[in-house]
């Protein structure tokens, strides 16, 4: 019997208060792809940072490779053969891609020549092709998640772990990134994912491990385990429970739910042009046309109610000159869940950039309930009724270091001064009405948001937004990024309310079945132009926006 790659032995850990493991044993076998699961919080990134010697355990024992295994610092993990993929980015943004990776090589002769024929073996082995030459401030979230990967590889690890990679990448990235994995295996190496998908995780896993509450619910060798199993495990009720909407958005077909994990769930083969995002062969019509730019419909002209939202024929050019919108227009109305559907880097973030006030347009307009507010500011903005969800929140929507009431109540501290001063007590209360009606699992308000994980962190973004007294309208970039299924059934629930309030949705995700489960029309965002819309209604829609998300749309 071979030895394994990586062995837990009742691994906990402390945070104060908080246990975040306990008593947890897991084992990795050499050549697999081993899946840690579980829902925000669960103790998931804690198991990655003990591996990789960010923290140290506080009781237990790892072993690698058979050998005890106590790293006092990431750098004594590379060292020994560990890699690590953060679900933060740790790369430099005022850098190009290029110097980031010549950070992680060591000695003289690491010159750009020897990186590039390093590159070039990793874009063969592993489809993984990267800009050099691109800064990384300019570069979209999935493209820069792939540079984390490929950062990773560089060393050619024995074991790598991947916390929660696939959360910004495109289907195809994903595609990739499940190919990168069986490749690695493949050759003798470990590899520990981490994510909340489950199709992911029946596409990929030798193994999974459930953590709930910091200990292990549940898992096995998914030879042996179904998928309605594991989501039990997870969410600690019956997978029967599970609504068919909410099965869709995480990439698991209820249908399905009760196969071996072995059995593949809603897949696309990999790299196969012929196959759409929902595994349903795609109409090539030989051709590849970009789909016809859409000017905001006339709410006269369709008998609806004055729009919330219009954006009305907005072009923005990138500093280098190149279009990231072209002519693009699309209405929200009231009460209404408008989706904008795409493969990242086709304009959607800077449209969200636009809708925030961070990024100027070149030409066109953007109207808030009848008020122009091309040239606002995001404090006018925020006055008027826009709330927005930025698709990254470490860079855009948060701020670290400051506790969760400051995050929560950042530009509406004025409510909680009186007589001139902070009322810290009321400040206190109302944040933690806010923690307690998102489900933010925290030690209270009084925490700095670094200390959260990443889902909580979303969660606190979100009850911010939606919390607003005077909320019109609400724009959402990747709004279930980063979350456990039991957080994404509550933050579409949310988002469905607050369109029920009267509330105007819009919604830009890489999620096709969130979307379609989500909206009423979802636009597709091709090459700087909005393409549709298109119905959810139409039992076609899927197989619709997966064409014009490719480009071959008649």
């Amino acid at each position: 019997m071979s030895t394994p790659a990586l062995t837990l032995h009742g691994v906990g850990k402390r945070f104060g208060d908080v246990q975040a493991l306990h008593d947890v044993r897991v084992t990795v076998e050499s050549g697999t792809v081993h899946c840690i699961l579980g829902e925000n919080g669960a103790g998931k990134s804690t198991l990655c940072n003990l591996v990789f010697g960010g923290y140290r355990p506080d009781t237990g024992r790892i072993e690698l490779g058979g050998e005890a295994f106590r790293p006092d610092s990431p750098a004594a993990a590379m060292a020994s053969g560990v890699a690590m993929v953060h679900q933060h980015f740790s790369l430099v943004t005022t850098m190009t891609v290029a110097e980031n990776l010549l950070l992680t090589q060591h000695g003289l002769r690491s010159r750009r020549t020897e990186l590039t024929d390093r590159l070039d073996e990793i874009a063969q082995r592993y489809r993984l092709r990267v800009d050099l030459d691109q800064q990384v401030a300019t570069m979209p979230v999935g493209a820069r998640q792939k540079v984390e990967i490929v950062k990773a590889l560089l060393r050619d690890p024995a074991l790598i772990l991947l916390d929660e990679p696939t959360g910004v990448l495109d289907p195809a990235e994903i595609d990739a990134l499940i190919d990168t994995c069986r490749a690695i295996a493949a050759d003798g190496k470990a590899v520990v994912l981490v994510t909340h998908k489950l199709g992911e995780v029946a596409r990929v896993a030798d193994a999974a491990t459930v953590l709930r509450h910091g200990t292990v619910a549940g898992g096995g060798p998914m030879s042996s385990t179904t998928i309605a199993e594991l989501l039990t495990a997870m969410v600690g009720r019956p997978a029967d429970d599970l609504d068919p909407t909410l099965a869709a958005t995480i990439g698991l077909d209820p249908a399905d739910a009760r196969r071996p994990a072995s059995v593949p769930v809603l897949v696309a083969e990999s790299g196969s042009p012929t196959t759409d995002l929902t595994g349903r062969p795609a109409i090539d019509n030989g051709t590849e046309s970009a789909p016809p730019n859409n000017s905001p419909r006339s709410s006269a002209d369709s008998g609806l109610p004055a729009a919330v939202l219009t954006i009305d024929r907005v072009t923005v050019h990138r500093t280098d000159g190149s279009v990231a919108l072209d002519d693009a227009g699309l209405l929200v109305q009231p009460g209404e869940i408008v989706g904008i559907a795409g493969v990242e880097g086709n304009g959607q973030s800077e449209l969200v950039a636009v809708l925030a006030g961070s990024t100027p347009v070149s030409s066109g307009s953007v109207t808030l309930a009848g008020t122009d507010i091309t040239a606002a500011s995001p404090a006018t903005r925020t006055a008027l009724g826009l709330g927005i969800v930025p698709e990254d929140r470490h860079r855009d929507a948060m701020v670290a270091e400051m506790t969760l009431a400051e995050n929560l109540f950042l530009g509406r501290l004025g409510g909680f001064r009186r007589f001139g001063l902070l009322d810290k007590q009321a400040m206190g209360r109302a944040a933690q009405t806010e923690l307690d009606r998102f489900d933010v699992r925290a030690a209270g308000p009084w925490v700095p948001m670094g200390s959260l994980s990443g889902g909580n962190q979303q969660k606190v973004v979100l009850a911010r937004e939606l919390s607003a007294a005077k909320l019109r309208c609400l724009v959402a970039a990747q709004p279930t990024r980063g979350l456990d299924i039991g957080a994404v059934d509550f933050v579409l629930t949310q988002l469905r309310r607050a369109a029920a309030d009267g509330c105007g949705v819009l919604v830009v995700s890489s999620e096709v079945p969130e979307l379609l489960a989500l909206c009423d029309r979802v636009f597709v965002a091709y090459r700087g132009a909005l393409a549709g819309p298109v119905e959810t209604s139409d039992p076609t829609a899927a197989q619709q926006i997966s064409e014009l998300m490719m480009g071959v749309a008649a």
